[in-house]
Formats: structure tokens, sequence, C-alpha cells
């Protein structure tokens, strides 16, 4: 199939791309929402910009959508919006997005593809948490955290690259704190750096740690593309 597929430049949607490459899919363009609140229900906020650069490094268009409200009925219109035009300017067959276990993002997303005659794609759709890392590590993704909002996750993990030394200490504060270890309720947001998809790898040149003394974002400033 052609599909679009929902990015954000995070671990579950970059993944999303290469298994539906492994499994015979195209992946025509990217869509990424920019949302107007960083606690969006549905998008993915922190440096969403940076989407441009990766799609650059796996040689794929990106279509980028302002979202205008901050309603979960305003951003499922929006997403609404920008699917129609993908399909209109691309021919697509369906889109695939990273869900894994939010049942509301998964419905709202395929409600959407249902209405208008595409597949919905969800790859890693109930993958088990550590596995999943395990798969992502030894795949060579390099994946940095880039805002948290956990109890239990503090503000040294902005910027932190997450490595079987990290995953080991993520997984203990899971349980710990009784967060989701993937996390797809929000509790952490990622950017995936570098990985098989990309021809270059995305190196930051300026950031911005802000921590409000509960949850913070790791702000890219500036970034660039460079050699593998």
């Amino acid at each position: 199939m052609k599909l679009a597929a929902l990015y954000s430049g995070g671990k579950d949607s970059t993944y999303s791309i290469y298994k539906v490459r492994e499994m015979g899919h195209s992946v025509e363009c990217l869509i990424t929402m920019h949302p107007a609140a960083d606690d969006s229900a549905l998008f993915h906020y922190p440096n969403s910009w940076v989407t441009e650069y990766q799609a650059q490094a796996m040689q794929i268009p990106v279509l980028g959508f302002q979202v205008a409200g901050k309603s979960k009925e305003d951003e499922t219109r929006a997403l609404e919006e920008a699917i129609v035009q993908a399909r209109a300017l691309y021919n697509i067959d369906g889109v695939v997005f990273g869900g894994i276990s939010s049942v509301f993002q998964k419905n709202a997303f395929e409600g959407i593809c249902e209405k208008h005659g595409l597949q919905a794609v969800a790859p890693i759709w109930g993958v088990e948490a550590e596995k999943y890392y395990a798969e992502l590590l030894d795949k060579k993704f390099e994946i940095m955290v880039v805002g948290v909002s956990a109890m239990g996750l503090e503000k040294e993990w902005l910027g932190r690259t997450i490595d079987n030394t990290a995953l080991a200490t993520l997984a203990r504060l899971s349980k710990k704190y009784c967060f989701n270890l993937t996390f797809e309720g929000g509790e952490a947001e990622t950017l995936v750096t570098g990985c098989p998809l990309f021809n270059k790898k995305l190196r930051v040149k300026s950031s911005n740690a802000r921590w409000d003394g509960q949850r913070g974002i790791f702000e890219i400033l500036e970034a660039e593309l460079v050699g593998q």
C-alpha cells in the first residue's frame, strides 16, 4: 500500500515507518501536526518543527499543519483535514500511526480513515514495553528524551539519550512511580536523532531545558543534519 505516516519525530512514529517498510508498504509522505498546546490529547508538542530535518534524512516529503484549537474536537478536525489533503496530493491508500495502547487515539485515527475509505495501520499496537525498547536499541535507533511530565522523571532526563543504562533506570522508575514505560500517556516525549531510515544524523546545535519543578521540555533552538 501507499501510506502517509502521522509523524511526530519520536520513537513510535519513526519505528512505525520502519515496520511498514519491512512489511513491503511505501511511505509517500509524512504528516506532522503542530498543536497549539503542550498538553495536546492527540499530538506530540515539543520540537515538532524538527521533523523537517528528519523528513530530509529519510528523503520523504513532509506536510506540516498548524492546529488552531485546543479541544479534542479541534484536533480531530485538523487531523482529518490533513489526511484528506495528503490523500489528494499523494493518492495514498492508508495512514500509519505509532499507537501502542491509547484507545482514544486509535479510535480517532481509525474513525477518520474509515470515513474516507483509507486503511489505518498500527504496526506496534500492543507491543510489550521492554521488548520494544530492546528492538529499538538493537536496530540502532538513537532516541533523545525531549519532554517529561511524570513523577519520577526529573530535569536530568531532558536531552538524555536512551541507552541500555538509561532504559534499566526508566524501567525501575516506571515500576516505582507507576508510569507507562512507553510514554504513550504523555509521561515523556522523545525525538529520534539517528536510525537505519536516516541517511544523516540529527545533531542539536543549541537548546534550552525548561523546567517548572514538575515537568519540563528540552527545547531545540538549532539543529542540523550531519554525516553518519
